[in-house]
């Protein structure tokens, strides 16, 4: 039962945590309480009944013997005592009772005013608290034997009406405080885990505000010095990327046009796609690091029309694939995120769907679950389970020839998947079980 009990946050383990243990706490509390008022109700109740039993003697003892049966047929009511007259004291009564007992009872009973010569000549009692009746012979001056017999009072620790309401009163005001502080307490780490949910999104988001107690600062200002440092290796990162791009542009114009020169018609043309698919390369290379960076601004935009346009120039680019080429989904979707980038992914995706499955299926599954779906089907043949991972390395082709026409450079589904991943989603394969690859895009709503 335990995981279904369990609470999933912390500050509800918490709350279930400290309010649980505080009503056990309070629990034996108030049974220390209930034992204390069983003890204390015990003593009243012999005290009662002492005085009753005086009472009731000293009734008997101080009337004349030929007036006392009738006497006893009347107070019996008043006193809840069922009393007889008779020559022999009571036999077959129970155990005696405990000698500390008897002084108690006598000890009570002295509250009730007596003449001397009018006191018992001896007192016999029988029973214990615990049992259901308490018997008690008490030998009068004359000789007669008084003997009486009454119920003992049943102690009850939760007589008190309020008992259980205060309790009940004591706990939900003490389980209202307790959530508050646990609420408050926790409140750090759910900001901390925005913070860093922020940072998974965009490198360039605000720092964390370094205030609070002494461990949630020394927390922030720990994340925000990591994210300063995430985001310089970013910076140096994207920048070395760049520079090698443009330095490389350079020796690849000029052997463009060396290449111009060279005489062998074949070579010549050999020469120059080699060096095209250079060129594509480092562009998709600079494009790939541009992307990683997010530098982009995160804008509100229609994913919806943005599936439908990127579609609709494919559809324009391959008017022979047409009818493969189709869209379900709601027409507007509203979403938080970067324009370039993701217009970028899903045309990466649309494209490959298109080039090596023959068309495209694009499905937007509004949010369930906090996330909204982009599923790309495509008609082809598949991809091997254990080849799906490899397809998001960067320069990792299934296609062996190379050839920048029929298998690309490799850099289309990493490039998709680092853009998805900085807008906290992910790519994910699967292979269709009517055949062709199944692409799910997960953005969170």
């Amino acid at each position: 039962m335990l995981p279904y009990v369990w609470p999933h946050s912390l500050a509800s383990r918490t709350t279930l945590v400290l309010v649980v243990a505080l009503a056990l706490v309070q629990a034996a509390g108030l049974w220390i309480h209930a034992l204390d008022r069983v003890d204390l109700q015990r003593l009243a109740q012999e005290r009662n009944m002492g005085i009753r039993i005086g009472s009731l003697y000293r009734s008997i003892a101080t009337s004349p013997p030929e007036d006392r049966a009738a006497l006893l047929t009347e107070l019996d009511p008043t006193y809840g005592v069922h009393a007889t007259l008779s020559d022999q004291p009571l036999t077959g009564a129970g155990e005696p009772a405990p000698f500390g007992l008897q002084q108690m009872f006598q000890l009570n009973m002295a509250f009730v005013p007596l003449p001397p010569e009018d006191r018992w000549r001896d007192f016999l009692i029988w029973g214990l608290p615990g049992d259901p009746y308490i018997s008690i012979s008490m030998l009068l001056p004359d000789g007669q034997w008084l003997d009486m017999r009454l119920a003992w009072e049943r102690s009850q620790w939760w007589y008190s009406p309020t008992f259980l309401a205060a309790f009940l009163l004591m706990t939900v005001a003490a389980a209202v405080l307790i959530i508050l502080g646990a609420r408050r307490l926790v409140a750090p780490i759910a900001t901390l885990a925005a913070a860093a949910d922020a940072l998974g999104r965009d490198v360039n988001a605000p720092p964390m505000a370094e205030n609070g107690p002494t461990e949630i600062a020394r927390a922030a200002h720990a994340f925000n010095t990591m994210a300063g440092r995430i985001r310089r290796f970013v910076a140096d990162r994207t920048f070395l990327l760049t520079a090698i791009g443009h330095d490389l542009r350079t020796p690849i114009t000029r052997m463009k046009l060396r290449a111009e020169f060279v005489e062998d018609d074949e070579l010549r043309e050999t020469l120059l796609r080699d060096l095209d698919e250079l060129e594509a390369m480092v562009t998709a290379t600079l494009a790939f690091g541009r992307d990683v960076a997010g530098g982009e601004a995160p804008v509100k935009l229609d994913l919806a029309e943005l599936l439908q346009t990127i579609l609709d120039e494919a559809t324009d680019m391959n008017p022979e694939l047409a009818e493969q080429i189709t869209y379900k989904g709601p027409d507007h979707y509203t979403f938080q995120g970067r324009l370039i980038a993701l217009k970028r992914a899903l045309s990466n995706l649309i494209g490959n769907a298109i080039a090596y499955g023959d068309g495209v299926e694009a499905t937007l599954v509004p949010p369930g679950g906090g996330n909204v779906q982009i599923i790309l089907r495509d008609f082809g043949p598949g991809v091997p389970e254990d080849q799906r991972e490899r397809l998001f390395e960067p320069f990792f082709r299934m296609e062996e020839s190379r050839n920048r026409q029929t298998g690309g450079i490799g850099l289309g589904l990493p490039i998709a998947r680092n853009v998805v991943r900085a807008h906290g989603g992910d790519v994910t394969l699967a292979n269709h079980k009517d055949g062709g690859l199944v692409v799910t895009v997960t953005l969170p709503a």
